[in-house]
């Protein structure tokens, strides 16, 4: 064999093994490991964010390249990532589907430190808001103030008990206002879906998933969900979603309803900000254009 057919097959050897390889990736399951990344709707910086997803979420590759990967979220929404941002963690057992214990910030943010110390180093970490964690299985640490986790790259951390809890998603109405209020102040992010800032539907969102419902995670889709029922004005309860627009098919901006006529959302509208306003302003008075509930 000559040297240009040597060649030419060696290329096309190589080209086999990349195609075959990404053919390997497409469907595979990876995890976020960094504290959020921004989802975008192409592979570019230079385009807008979609969505967002947090540390340890699993994602589904759909497509690769250039440095970019193009994922599905548990929430069955789409986007592309840095391909940097992704990891398969070289574990035995999927992680957080294993047999170590699972746990959830339930704090705003939660440091995760080398040791069981906060004088010692700087955190290694800094996660959101409902990020999951496994318990290390092999951790002799026996503190009523940290928990030793394990993560994705192999390592192990320490994470303050009191800055998480169990994994829970059946809050009552009361609970979830409660919960609600604690984000008061976070700034509005477009895309946004973490305590590092929120968009409005990501907010609903986020606040219906702890009430145990796996919403849509755009207003307009929200909205229209099956899982939800239309009310009156004048039957309004806590814990109904408002929404609003230019027409009931044009909705742009959803919340939630506290009471005494004050709903709790995610606006750009004044102070762009998570935030309590009345409905009775005319400002959204104008707008809303419909009331759901959850289905008992």
């Amino acid at each position: 064999m000559n040297r240009r057919r040597l060649f030419a097959a060696s290329s096309l050897v190589v080209a086999l093994l990349v195609s075959t390889s990404a053919l390997a990736q497409k469907g595979q399951t990876k995890y976020v490991n960094r504290p959020v990344v921004n989802m975008f709707s192409s592979a570019t910086t230079d385009t807008d964010v979609v969505s967002q997803a947090i540390f340890a979420i699993p994602v589904t590759v759909l497509e690769e390249k250039d440095g970019w990967t193009n994922i599905r979220t548990p929430d069955d929404y789409t986007g592309w990532v840095e391909s940097g941002a992704l990891i398969t963690p070289k574990f035995p057992e999927p992680y957080l589907s294993g047999t170590n214990k699972v746990i959830q910030v339930r704090s705003l943010f939660a440091h995760i430190y080398r040791e069981a110390s906060v004088t010692r180093h700087a955190p290694m970490l800094t996660v959101p808001f409902e990020t999951r964690l496994e318990v290390d299985g092999q951790s002799t640490q026996k503190s009523e103030r940290w928990l030793q986790v394990r993560l994705l790259e192999g390592q192990t951390g320490f994470i303050q008990t009191a800055d998480v809890g169990a994994v829970t998603s059946n809050l009552t109405v009361p609970q979830t206002i409660d919960l609600a209020r604690k984000f008061l102040g976070l700034p509005y992010t477009w895309g946004g879906t973490s305590s590092y800032g929120f968009d409005c539907s990501g907010f609903m969102q986020m606040l219906m998933r702890q009430r145990g419902y796996v919403m849509p995670r755009d207003a307009g889709p929200q909205s229209r969900w099956d899982r939800l029922v239309a009310v009156d004005r004048s039957q309004l309860q806590p814990g109904d979603l408002l929404f609003f627009g230019s027409a009931p098919e044009k909705v742009t901006h959803t919340g939630m309803y506290i009471g005494d006529g004050l709903f709790i959302n995610a606006t750009t509208h004044a102070t762009p900000m998570v935030r309590i306003d009345n409905l009775n302003e005319p400002y959204w008075t104008k707008i809303l254009v419909g009331a759901r509930r959850p289905k008992q």
